[in-house]
C-alpha cells in the first residue's frame, strides 16, 4: 500500500449511523450528539432515492444520522414528532441542535438542492470521505435478471416484475445503487397507470445487453 493509501484510510471514517427503534433510543440519540440528524424511513423507492442523497452529504460530512424505519418502528417516530410539531413524512430529514429541530424536508424535496446550503453553512466538513455501512441487498435483482436473460422470464414480465421490485424497495441504498437500479426502465412512479405506460421495453435500446451490463456492474 502507497503512503498516499494509507493516509487515505487513516482519514476515512465510519459514517455513524443509528437505528432508532423506541422512543428512548430517540432521546438517547438527540442528547448524546449536539448535533444529529434523523432521517425516517418509508415504504417505496422515495426512500431510498432520498437517503441516495443524502448519503453524497455524509461522506463529506461529520454529521450522526438516527434512522427510523417508520413501519417497524413507528413508537420511536411518534417520539420525533412530539419532539418537533412537525408533521411526519417519510421520508424525512430533520436537522436537530441540541435536540431542537433546525432544518426539515421531506420526500421528493429531498434534493441536493435542497441540502447543500444547509450542510455548507452548519454541517461540519470531514478531512477525508465516510464510508457509509448501507446493506447490500440486490440479490431479488440480481435473481430477476438472471431470470430474464436465461429465458424464465420474458421481456414484459420482467419489465413488471422489476418496476413494481423498485417502486416498494424501501433500502437505505447509496446514491450510486438508486442510479444503477433506476438505469433500466427510469422511475418507476412515472408509471401510475400500470404497465400499458411503460412502453416497450426495448424501447430505450437493447434490453438483453442492458441487463447484461447493469448485472455485471452490480457484481
Amino acid at each position: 500500500m502507497t503512503q498516499t493509501a494509507q493516509g487515505q484510510n487513516a482519514q476515512d471514517a465510519e459514517q455513524v449511523l443509528v437505528p432508532l427503534t423506541t422512543p428512548e433510543d430517540v432521546d438517547a440519540f438527540l442528547a448524546e450528539y449536539p448535533q444529529a440528524a434523523v432521517f425516517k424511513a418509508g415504504t417505496c423507492h422515495k426512500t431510498m432515492q432520498g437517503f441516495g442523497v443524502l448519503e453524497t452529504f455524509l461522506q463529506r460530512h461529520e454529521l450522526p444520522v438516527g434512522f427510523i424505519r417508520v413501519v417497524d418502528w413507528r413508537p420511536a417516530s411518534n417520539r420525533v414528532t412530539e419532539r418537533t410539531g412537525l408533521t411526519h413524512h417519510s421520508p424525512q430529514f430533520i436537522l436537530f441542535q441540541n435536540g431542537e429541530p433546525q432544518f426539515e424536508v421531506n420526500n421528493w424535496d429531498i434534493t441536493p438542492e435542497a441540502l447543500a446550503p444547509v450542510f455548507t453553512a452548519q454541517v461540519p466538513a470531514r478531512t477525508g470521505a465516510a464510508n457509509i455501512p448501507t446493506a447490500d441487498n440486490m440479490e431479488p435483482y440480481r435473481r430477476l435478471m438472471r431470470d430474464f436473460l436465461d429465458g424464465r422470464l420474458n421481456e414484459w414480465a420482467f419489465q413488471d416484475a422489476y418496476v413494481n421490485l423498485f417502486r416498494d424497495d424501501a433500502s437505505l441504498r447509496s446514491q450510486r445503487e438508486f442510479d444503477l437500479l433506476s438505469r433500466l426502465f427510469g422511475d418507476p412512479d412515472a408509471y401510475h397507470g400500470g404497465l400499458h405506460q411503460l412502453g416497450a421495453p426495448q424501447e430505450r435500446g437493447d434490453l438483453k445487453a442492458r441487463v447484461q451490463e447493469l448485472l455485471q456492474e452490480l457484481g
